[in-house]
């Protein structure tokens, strides 16, 4: 028992991997949205929807590299868990997903980053990050 209460230790290297991790989701999946500043409106996609898309794919990309960076980590924690909490209203209510699928988008993966967002915003950044090297 000792071994885990010395792990504790460890918390700024454990905070910057859930940074890093959570960080290159968003940026990765920000990127991706980048595309929809091209779209026009179609029956699948209306005006509003692709408006939206716009907002996150800046959000997410920025929020995901303030992450990586450590900067403003609380701050971009809680814009991206808000983010996160918008994803699983419209898969539990609107589109009324199964927690998990093999053949549509489940909200398991959504609520990992929401619980990785908290985690982030009530802990901060951690020792090896911009927010404590700005201190």
């Amino acid at each position: 028992m000792n071994f885990l209460n010395s792990l504790t230790s460890y918390s700024d290297w454990g905070l910057l991997a859930l940074r890093l991790a959570i960080g290159a989701v968003f940026v990765v999946h920000g990127k991706a949205k980048l595309g929809m500043w091209k779209m026009q409106p179609n029956e699948q996609m209306k005006a509003p929807m692709i408006s939206l898309m716009k907002l996150l794919s800046v959000a997410e990309l920025l929020g995901g590299i303030a992450l990586v960076a450590g900067f403003l980590t609380q701050l971009a924690a809680l814009g991206l868990g808000i983010i996160m909490l918008g994803a699983l209203y419209f898969k539990l209510r609107v589109w009324k997903s199964p927690f998990t699928s093999q053949t549509a988008a489940g909200w398991e993966f959504d609520l990992v980053l929401l619980a990785g967002c908290l985690v982030l915003l009530t802990s901060g950044a951690g020792a090896y990050s911009l927010d404590q090297w700005l201190r």
